[in-house]
């Protein structure tokens, strides 16, 4: 994963560490640091922050975990600054199943605010709330502060909060899948308006972030849902590319430098014995004639692990593969053959097709430069 570290393996499931967190507790360390002279100091300050994300890490397991009772796998969990993402293979289709998951995060929170409640309260050791501060205090009071502020802010009704899957769950046992997530983005939409409005006006640049953080997920969501509707029951076949170009492993950089130029595609399935071996992008390209030069073999550059898809498989499916891998082209395999290239836009191209053949507004459609 780009820009991330690999912390381990826990229960199948990949956990990474993003860079900008490991320089959000180095910059806090540095700031302790130069502030007081003290490395014990520097260490402490950094240690009260890692606790509550090991927190947000045991939050994320129990949304995976809730997900793989259902049947749903657990991609990676990963941790950033502003919290942890736990990415499931898809999302659960029924909203009791939603609900448990989306329930299963906020939940652990709550099993461990109440677990150290009772340590603190059997130790006599809660200290006056007006001694705490964020650097100094309690340590297991204050995280226990923490995990009870966590559950409030993931239960906001909002998305991309597991508050808004809550309402949605709820909606979707009345309304249909769609029009839940509707009502639901709207209410989030509602939301965030009214946190960019306390912002400005109290001069909270915090709460104006969260604003932006909330309609965008809202916004998202709500996309997300459309495109997932209008591609169901519609089979790979119907929208794949099947007039594409093809590398061997021996071939140039130069070679396939002239291919992109010379036509409109950018990915190359690598074909070795009828069998495709690796897939090469243009970032691939350039990176390695950068590197390399025009006469390396594509075969040293190439992706040697990559998705595929049979023709047969549903679009909706196909989608979601494209949204969650680090890639732009997904090789369509049928008995081991290669019979056509799925691209984030062949799928808008289709979808605005589709619409035009329906006269039904397009959702929007956008994968550009999404990584993992």
């Amino acid at each position: 994963m780009k820009w991330a570290w690999k912390l381990g393996r826990w229960a199948g499931i990949d956990v990474y560490i993003h860079v900008t967190f490991v320089v959000f507790l180095g910059a806090l360390g540095l700031i302790s640091w130069l502030q007081s002279g003290s490395a014990v100091a520097a260490v402490y300050s950094t240690l009260f922050p890692a606790l509550i994300f090991l927190c947000v890490l045991l939050h994320e397991f129990g949304h995976a975990l809730a997900a793989k009772r259902f049947g749903i796998p657990t991609r990676d969990i990963t941790l950033y600054p502003i919290g942890g993402v736990a990415r499931l293979e898809r999302m659960p289709e029924k909203p009791l199943e939603e609900l448990w998951v989306a329930i299963a995060g906020p939940l652990v929170n709550v099993a461990i605010a109440f677990g150290l409640y009772l340590y603190l309260s059997s130790t006599n050791s809660f200290v006056p709330y007006e001694t705490l501060s964020l650097g100094s205090g309690s340590l297991l009071q204050r995280l226990m502060i923490a995990n009870m502020i966590l559950v409030g802010f993931n239960l906001l009704p909002a998305f991309p909060m597991d508050g808004g899957r809550v309402v949605r769950a709820l909606l979707a046992s009345v309304f249909d899948y769609v029009r839940a997530t509707q009502i639901a983005a709207t209410l989030g939409q509602a939301m965030a308006f009214l946190f960019a409005f306390l912002g400005i006006a109290g001069g909270n640049p915090m709460l104006v972030f969260i604003a932006f953080f909330v309609w965008i997920g809202a916004s998202q969501e709500s996309t997300m849902v459309q495109i997932k509707t209008a591609l169901a029951g519609i089979p790979v076949w119907r929208a794949m590319i099947t007039d594409f170009r093809t590398l061997a492993p021996t071939d140039t950089l130069a070679k396939a430098a002239e291919l992109i130029i010379a036509g409109t595609q950018s990915d190359f399935p690598v074909v070795s014995n009828g069998k495709v071996v690796g897939i090469l992008t243009s970032s691939d390209i350039v990176e390695g004639l950068s590197q390399y030069g025009p006469d390396t073999p594509v075969e040293q550059v190439m992706r040697r692990e990559f998705v595929t898809i049979d023709p047969y498989e549903m679009l909706e499916i196909a989608f979601a593969r494209l949204e969650n891998c680090s890639c732009r082209t997904i090789p369509v395999i049928k008995n081991g053959e290669l019979v056509g290239l799925l691209t984030p836009d062949n799928v808008g191209e289709f979808l605005m097709i589709q619409s035009a053949l329906t006269h039904r507004p397009m959702p929007a459609i956008n994968l550009t430069g999404r990584s993992a």
